[in-house]
Order: C-alpha cells, then sequence, then structure tokens
C-alpha cells in the first residue's frame, strides 16, 4: 500500500509519500515541500490573512497533485499550530479542505506531541529504554517523555521557531536585548510544563527531530557512529548556547553561507536556537540525539497500527 502524509505546518507543507504494510518499515518514495512561513501572514488579531490563505490553497494543491501521481491509496491530512490556533482557523481549514476535497484533521498539541514520540521510539527502539523528546516547530515546542510507545507525560508550549521570531526578534539582525527577552520569555513559559517531566526517571535519551534541530546539529554538533551505518548526529547544550550571539549577530541573509542553514531557515533559526537552548537548560539536558523520523512518520505508523486491528472479512 502506498500512504501520502500531507503536514501543513507553521513553516512548511509537505507531503511525503511512502509504502507500507503492516509491521514493516516506511519505505520514503517521494517528498515535497512548499515553504511558507505562515507567521508572516498573522494579522494583529491573530488570524491568518487572505494572502496566506492563498498561499496555503496553493501549496495544498500543489501536494494534492503530487500525491495523485504518486497514485497513493490514502492521503492523511494533518494540520499543526499555524491552522489550530489562527483566530479564523474554521474559515481556513474549510479552504484547505476544499483544496483537498477531503477532510483535514487539525492535530491538538499533545497528539501531535505523542505521534512524534512514537515515531522516534521506533527509530530507537525499546532497548533506548526511557526517552525525552524535544520538537520544535515555527508555532510550538513539543516535549515528551516516557519508556513505552504512548509517553508518560506530553506537552505542547507556543515557542515555536516562526511565532518566536514574529513577536520577539523582529529586527534583522535581531538585537542583544530582544534575545534575552525571547530566553526569559521561553523561561517563564516552559516552567508551567516542567513539573510534568521532573516527576519522571531521568532519561536514556535526549532526542531533537526537527528540522529545525537538524540545522543546529550540523551547525554546532558533531556525528557519531550509528546502527547499520547510518551516521546520528548529536547536539550538546554548551556548543549551542555558543552559537547564538553569533547567529545573532550574522543578517539572515548571511546565515545560509553557515553549515546546515538553509535557506528556508534563516530567518527563524535563532529564535529557534534560543527556544531549544531554554528548553535544554529547563530540563537539564547536556546533549540530545538527532532522530530522522518524526510526526509524519509517526501519523504513518498510527494509521499502519490502526489498519492491523481492523477485522478481516
Amino acid at each position: 500500500m502506498r500512504l501520502g502524509v500531507l503536514d501543513i505546518g507553521s513553516n512548511t507543507v509537505h507531503m511525503l509519500a511512502a509504502d507500507v504494510h503492516p509491521g514493516g518499515r516506511p519505505l520514503a518514495t517521494t517528498s515535497d515541500r512548499s515553504v511558507l512561513r505562515l507567521m508572516r501572514y498573522l494579522t494583529d488579531d491573530g488570524s491568518i490573512s487572505d494572502e496566506g490563505v492563498r498561499a496555503l490553497e496553493a501549496a495544498v494543491s500543489q501536494a494534492r497533485r503530487v500525491a495523485e501521481e504518486e497514485r497513493v491509496d490514502a492521503l492523511l491530512a494533518t494540520a499543526t499550530s499555524a491552522v489550530r490556533d489562527a483566530r479564523n482557523g474554521a474559515e481556513v481549514i474549510a479552504r484547505i479542505e476544499a483544496a483537498l476535497g477531503q477532510p483535514l484533521q487539525v492535530l491538538d498539541g499533545e497528539t501531535e506531541a505523542e505521534l512524534t514520540f512514537l515515531a522516534v521510539r521506533r527509530w530507537f527502539g525499546w532497548s533506548a529504554g526511557q526517552l525525552l523528546l524535544l520538537d520544535i516547530g515555527g508555532g510550538s515546542l513539543e516535549i515528551a517523555a516516557g519508556g513505552d510507545e504512548l509517553p508518560d507525560a506530553a506537552a505542547s508550549v507556543p515557542l515555536g521557531a516562526g511565532r518566536m521570531t514574529v513577536q520577539f526578534l523582529p529586527n534583522d539582525p535581531p538585537g542583544e536585548d530582544d534575545v534575552d527577552r525571547l530566553r526569559a520569555h521561553a523561561t517563564s513559559t516552559l516552567a508551567e510544563v516542567l513539573p510534568r517531566f521532573e516527576a519522571l526517571p531521568r532519561p536514556d535519551h535526549v532526542v531533537g527531530s526537527s528540522k529545525a534541530i537538524r540545522s543546529l546539529a550540523r551547525l554546532a554538533g558533531y556525528p557519531m557512529p550509528g546502527w547499520s551505518g547510518i551516521q546520528r548526529m548529536v547536539l550538546p547544550r554548551e556548543a549551542l548556547g555558543s552559537w547564538i550571539p553569533r547567529l545573532a549577530r550574522i543578517p539572515a541573509s548571511a546565515r545560509q553561507e553557515l553549515p546546515g542553514i538553509t535557506a528556508d531557515r534563516t530567518f527563524q533559526i535563532v529564535a529557534a536556537a534560543v527556544s531549544l537552548h531554554t528548553a535544554m537548560t529547563a530540563l537539564r539536558v547536556d546533549e540530545l540525539e538527532v532522530s530522522p523520523w518524526a510526526l509524519r512518520e509517526g501519523v504513518l505508523l498510527r494509521y499502519i497500527e490502526q489498519l492491523g486491528q481492523q477485522p478481516t472479512t
């Protein structure tokens, strides 16, 4: 069976097609991405502007065409922080569904964290023991922890890279005072969810699973041998912290010259680094490992599980 997962996030609209079967590993066949940075289209009252919705419709229509060309048997369409938090979310969802020609599943923050945790657990395996997950997107930061496939604690906080750039780092490059204000805001926001995780056992592995974290790991981290020859990236908190002042002094146009920083991440990478570093500090994390699997793979895995549980006739 060939499935497609459409992830409508705050930064990109990403369609992943993969061949799957119950009990097997998803094998990706096609990946199609449109960079939107929806936070640019937020109005003063928190709505997505009509220009932003039209950009969404165009990106979704493009993803639908690719899914049809790939002859997917089902398209699993999900939306996360930018759509669920928009003041005009109901209208935006209706227009996306019209462009898709099918219903859209809007994930709440904890479900997003749980599905990403499932993907990370499957990638690292049961022998990894207790996992702590950090996933930072354009609109929100997800945290999840536990020893099973479902986390014992999961939380989503509005500390995404795009949202924080718009709210706290409007200048290019940002000033030192703005970075300090963002760090203080992130610290106070995280304090509300920390008790959920402080009562849990210390993790055997801390994992980061987003494109922003992968970019930061290529910038400030180091590789280590992985399973079956797959290289793993590790991101130390100290190295990440040392890069923040340097990143903040460089204009966005010049950041893509740095290792790992792609053109679509240049504007948001400072906020991503500050939010992630603050979370690592609050959770007393010295370093994290980067997972190649994240939300899209979690959606696929959950769907495959549900297929396997359906009664046969």
